[in-house]
């Protein structure tokens, strides 16, 4: 009975080893751990159902990726269409409706709008989100400068077309006058140069007739 009570106890000292090898807790960390959240790929979303995705899951910059190329996609008519059904109370909506106006054949006018409500809304932005939404803020801000450019220099085109008009016009009335004052001229030196043809007999005869009634008097 010693015997098997010894055998016995060593058995489950054997057990309880095992149960503790290091063997054991080594497999049992290796093991993979699954992310609590998974990053999603916006890209394979349709875009058809890109603008109906939940507000909360839209600090992916994957999603703005892929729905400023969707919002590139769309006619002037149906992007503007589109963003009238943004809400422009967070700055999803704002960015939503910015995305899709600017696709729109926006005026300056408008984009000025568009950016300046996107704008009061900064505060708010994700940090994931930051970057790539100042970068497409910069190119709205060169395009707009743009726009006014092409403005002012349409108005100094307008301008300088006024100007060489006016010009032209003075130019045609000093070139009427002028030919008007040389047909004057003309006809001054016309009247002059008969008035001298005249003058030479006239003057002739009276000198002869003079000479005549001297050599009369004389007799």
């Amino acid at each position: 009975m010693g015997k098997y009570t010894a055998a016995a106890l060593l058995a489950g000292l054997l057990a309880a080893c095992a149960s503790d090898a290091p063997g054991a807790k080594i497999v049992g960390h290796s093991a993979p751990v699954e992310p609590e959240a998974k990053i999603v790929d916006y890209r394979l979303v349709d875009c058809a159902r890109i603008w109906d995705v939940e507000e909360s899951k839209t600090s992916n910059p994957l999603y703005w990726l892929r729905a400023t190329d969707c919002a590139a996609r769309l006619s002037a008519a149906d992007a503007r269409a589109q963003a009238r059904q943004q809400g422009g109370d967070s700055w999803q909506g704002a960015f939503k409706e910015a995305v899709l106006m600017a696709n729109g054949n926006v005026t300056p006018v408008e984009r000025r709008q568009y950016m300046l409500q996107l704008d009061a809304f900064s505060r708010d932005y994700p940090a994931a989100v930051r970057p790539l939404l100042q970068l497409w803020r910069d190119n709205q801000m060169a395009q707009l400068q743009l726009s006014e450019e092409r403005t002012r220099y349409h108005h100094l085109q307008q301008t300088s077309d006024a100007q060489l008009d006016a010009l032209r016009q003075q130019q045609a009335t000093l070139n009427s006058e002028l030919k008007v004052t040389r047909r004057k001229l003309d006809t001054l030196t016309d009247i002059e140069r008969q008035l001298s043809t005249r003058r030479s007999p006239d003057g002739s005869d009276g000198h002869s007739e003079k000479n005549d009634a001297e050599k009369g008097a004389q007799r």
